[in-house]
């Protein structure tokens, strides 16, 4: 690893684990919560949780899992760039999306609305809530007991209410602070990952086209690129093309606009960067470029119908799932039923959160699919 900046998250200087541990030999804290996040119960199931596209529809469409580890690889490039720890942006990359529900952002919406009355759910408490208490390996304590740096980084949102029970993890929300410069690393590696594999997806899919495509200033720029430096490519290539010059150029934009904004920040260490507003962003011009291409997504790719119909078929499926649980906890696995008698609604949040998309639809199947019974 280069030489770190001064304000960059240093692990020998970390805020620590909520239980206390010997330092790891051979490795670094970051290296050790990136380890555990690997490891987990909760990361392999991302292999088989939605992007965009549930996961029986095709074999070559992104998932949680290798969205996650695109993340990674964006984010590190960006750390190493810029002096700051890449084994942590690594951590809060890898851990991002591990409290996410089945069937992407619909699942979400649906769990929220059923658990409106009783907290609500957002993913990236619920990320927060697996590192910290839901996974079950350690004999000592209940979690991954992560250090303070990457749980900081795995909560990129959360309302004041419940910044008000997470302590000193809460504190930089009710203040108006920010996170260490590793965590708004990791939140923007995150959008260029997903806005660009998107359009990827998308584009293979056959719900975008290339023509629909033209109006996004960013995609056309690199499309006309690569078809006058390439002008007998086609299919694929001609795609893959243009969309890692797409990504390419986010990067180096967002790199040097933060070296700009560091600069004259000035931070002197990780608790100055935090006491002041975020300074990881895109230049102006890209940062409208990245919001055209957000709508349009949104409007052509998100709310096409045949994924609306998909996620209309999510919400049915979990909320037939919430509301049968809610009804009979003893519908749940052991585990969950000893959890429910002291919090039934959160319980079954944890339980619908934690299934991957198949695993869902097996279980609405089990619960409510009507066997045929030939007459005798």
């Amino acid at each position: 690893m280069l030489e770190l900046a001064p304000y960059a998250a240093h692990p020998e200087r970390s805020r620590g684990r909520r239980y206390a541990e010997a330092p790891p030999a051979g490795r670094n804290e970051f290296q050790r919560d990136r380890d555990r996040i690997i490891h987990s119960t909760a990361f392999r199931r991302l292999e088989y949780k939605t992007q965009v596209f549930v996961n029986h529809e095709g074999d070559l469409f992104r998932t949680r899992l290798t969205h996650s580890l695109e993340v990674a690889q964006i984010g590190r490039g960006i750390a190493r760039n810029l002096a700051l720890h890449e084994d942590l942006v690594e951590a809060i990359t890898l851990a991002h999306d591990l409290g996410h529900t089945p069937f992407g952002h619909a699942g979400q919406e649906v769990l929220n609305e059923c658990m409106k009355d009783y907290g609500g759910f957002e993913h990236n408490l619920q990320s927060l809530r697996v590192v910290d208490e839901l996974e079950q390996k350690y004999a000592a304590f209940d979690g991954l007991n992560l250090t303070f740096e990457t749980r900081e980084g795995i909560l990129k949102h959360c309302s004041r209410e419940n910044a008000r029970r997470l302590g000193e993890l809460g504190e930089r929300f009710l203040k108006g602070h920010s996170p260490s410069l590793e965590a708004q690393v990791a939140n923007l590696a995150d959008e260029i990952a997903y806005n660009n594999h998107d359009v990827d997806d998308g584009l293979r899919s056959g719900l975008i086209t290339l023509e629909q495509l033209s109006q996004v200033t960013l995609f056309q720029r690199y499309f006309d690129q690569v078809r006058t430096l390439y002008p007998a490519l086609t299919g694929r290539r001609l795609i893959h093309e243009t969309v890692r010059r797409m990504i390419n150029a986010q990067i180096t934009d967002l790199c040097t606009q933060s070296r700009r904004n560091i600069q004259e920040a000035a931070p002197c260490d990780i608790d100055a960067v935090r006491a002041q507003a975020p300074l990881i962003a895109f230049s102006p011009t890209m940062q409208q470029e990245q919001l055209e291409l957000k709508r349009f997504l949104r409007d052509n790719l998100y709310r096409h119908y045949r994924v609306n119909r998909m996620s209309n078929k999510a919400g049915r499926i979990l909320r037939d799932l919430f509301h049968a649980f809610f009804d009979d906890p003893g519908l749940m696995p052991e585990e969950f039923q000893a959890r429910a008698k002291f919090d039934k609604p959160r319980a079954i949040a944890d339980y619908i959160a934690g299934m991957t998309d198949r695993y869902a639809i097996l279980e609405h199947r089990r619960l409510f699919a009507v066997e045929y019974q030939p007459s005798l």
